[in-house]
């Protein structure tokens, strides 16, 4: 079985390849399996919720971001990775029952971690922030 963390790294894994090549949700999490030498296990569920849910509703992500970034910044400036984060990250926020959005939140930082810049981690944190009442 795999693990949530590992499910959400695939997540993010796969809308990059969405973002960089313009391959269907489908396609990229089956590549991505396949790059993580998962391809012989079933496709999660929640990847799939993940995926299609971040893709699906990415013009209303993008909205709600941008709402937060300075300096005229837009979210189509933001590096792949971090745009990528913050969508995965605010859909899961949003529509996850299962996950609180602080743990989701932290979460983001540590795919941030992994995978973005020396900056990322703050810049994520500071921008899922919003999202959280209280």
């Amino acid at each position: 079985m795999i693990s949530r963390h590992k499910i959400r790294e695939l997540a993010v894994q796969s809308l990059f390849s969405i973002e960089t090549t313009k391959n269907n949700p489908e396609d990229a999490i089956t590549s991505t399996m396949q790059l993580c030498d998962l391809d012989q296990e079933a496709v999660p569920d929640y990847l799939t919720f993940l995926v299609s849910g971040t893709i699906e509703h990415q013009a209303e992500l993008d909205e709600q971001i941008a709402t937060h970034l300075k300096n005229k910044w837009t979210v189509g400036r933001l590096s792949r990775i971090d745009r990528v984060i913050l969508r995965e990250g605010l859909f899961e926020m949003e529509n996850s029952l299962e996950v609180p959005k602080k743990v989701a939140i932290d979460e983001a930082i540590e795919m941030a971690g992994d995978f973005g810049d020396k900056d990322s981690k703050s810049f994520i944190n500071g921008i899922l922030s919003n999202f959280v009442e209280g």
